[in-house]
């Protein structure tokens, strides 16, 4: 079990050679850690050069040293942070040294679990550091500094207040059942019904864009040998990542690309060709590219235009993932092949199409570029968002059809409570212990 009344030391700064090294202390002892390898505390939140030394008085290290004392920091304790050269060795030896002087080795993520324990952030502001820091696109990051912002905890508490004030009204009309006025079927109880409804439906909305944001899309090509895969996977890069000869079954292995579509995170994976009869390390390839499928968000069916014939999509698709073939050389091609829906004609040589096929992959996702109104969120925002909507429309249902006051009552309760665990105004230990535990160690 983690104590969180130890103090912690990390190196904030990730690991290797750089010229600036970044030592994070947080916690009770940090005071008497200053002093120590300091000689003197530093004004508090101004930057002062100075020695860094063990407690035997040795040099480590010379820099800047920053101290916020509690409450004012990032974490709601007292703060040091010692900005050194970033050499791992340097980096190593002042973090040996705070351990020597009482402090242990922070857990991943402790840094910014102690700051939601101290109410310094909620719990989807936390999450946004670690999507912040890991964003892929320019759009992603934007997102993610909303959050971080408490965008998206406002929308959510906002939504609470509304779940509140439908309790208010709904228990006073359960307490108080002799008065004469009927207040479960007054019009300003329906009207805050169908206001509550709105707003559900609209923060599902921007939580699904906010996940897809996060997320990306992971976009698998496949198709026979020889069809273009990798050549449109060399295309939609930008690069040459792929080897491309007209020698049928180059492609042995997996190979992936990020790109950027308007903002949106997109992996592309290219695979090997689908044949029969395949060598033996062709025949790895193949079995890796049906792997892949099983990963896959969409998947990108090319056919050779000039032959394409009835596409035969291979039992490795799983069931529900959207499938567009993509008919390649239409550059080779005397008469262009008649679009259809599911259908998208390109040459991977000349880029011709590739434009719409952007924009439907984009579409695959469900991808709207929301610009600065957009916030990241993730599959476990979404799963409560979805039960305390489901929770809200039992209740709704239960008065419209029974004039079941006290069902509606507990079933807002439960919706009221399936959205505090998305802020972590409801939150169990697991559920911390699983969420910080994906964020880096100094962090």
């Amino acid at each position: 079990m983690v104590n969180f009344a130890d103090t912690i030391v990390a190196a904030a700064t990730p690991p290797g050679t750089g010229g600036v090294g970044i030592v994070r202390v947080s916690g009770d002892r940090s005071e008497a850690i200053a002093r120590t390898l300091l000689g003197s505390l530093p004004e508090p939140r101004c930057a002062a050069h100075r020695l860094f030394r063990d407690r035997n008085g040795e040099k480590l290290d010379s820099g800047l040293a920053l101290y916020f004392p509690a409450p004012a920091s990032f974490t709601g304790e007292s703060v040091l942070e010692l900005h050194g050269h970033g050499g791992p060795l340097v980096i190593s030896l002042i973090v040996d040294s705070i351990v020597a002087l009482g402090a242990r080795r922070a857990e991943p993520g402790e840094f910014s679990q102690r700051a939601f324990l101290n109410d310094k952030l909620d719990l989807t502001q936390a999450e946004a550091i670690a999507d912040l820091i890991n964003a892929g696109t320019t759009q992603a990051a934007r997102g993610a500094l909303r959050s971080l912002s408490g965008a998206f905890s406002s929308a959510v508490d906002a939504l609470a207040d509304q779940l509140v004030h439908l309790r208010m009204h709904v228990e006073a009309a359960i307490d108080f059942p002799e008065e004469e006025i009927d207040f479960l079927s007054d019009e300003l109880l329906h009207r805050r019904l169908n206001e509550c409804a709105d707003s559900f439906a609209l923060l599902g909305e921007q939580a699904k864009q906010g996940r897809v944001l996060r997320d990306g899309l992971q976009v698998v090509i496949v198709g026979k040998p020889n069809a273009g895969k990798s050549s449109l996977l060399n295309l939609l890069s930008g690069q040459q990542a792929a080897i491309v000869t007209e020698i049928a079954g180059t492609t042995r292995d997996i190979l992936r690309e990020q790109i950027d579509i308007d903002g949106l995170a997109v992996e592309l994976v290219d695979t090997a060709g689908l044949r029969e009869d395949p060598d033996r390390v062709e025949a790895e390839g193949i079995r890796r590219a049906r792997n892949a499928l099983q990963g896959a968000d969409a998947v990108l069916w090319i056919q050779d235009a000039t032959d394409p014939g009835p596409p035969t999509l291979d039992e490795a698709v799983p069931e529900g993932v959207p499938v567009t073939v993509v008919q390649n050389k239409l550059d080779l091609c005397d008469d262009r092949p008649k679009a259809t829906s599911g259908v998208i004609g390109i040459s991977a040589k000349t880029g011709d199409g590739i434009g719409a096929l952007r924009q439907h992959i984009r579409k695959l996702a469900g991808y709207e570029n929301l610009g600065e109104g957009a916030f990241t969120a993730r599959r476990r925002h979404l799963h409560a968002l979805d039960r305390a909507a489901m929770h809200f429309a039992t209740g709704r249902t239960a008065l419209e059809e029974a004039r079941a006051g006290e069902l509606l009552a507990e079933e807002l309760r439960l919706s009221h409570h399936a959205l505090g665990e998305i802020t972590g105004a409801v939150s169990s230990d697991d559920l911390l212990g699983r969420i910080f535990s994906q964020f880096c160690i100094g962090k």
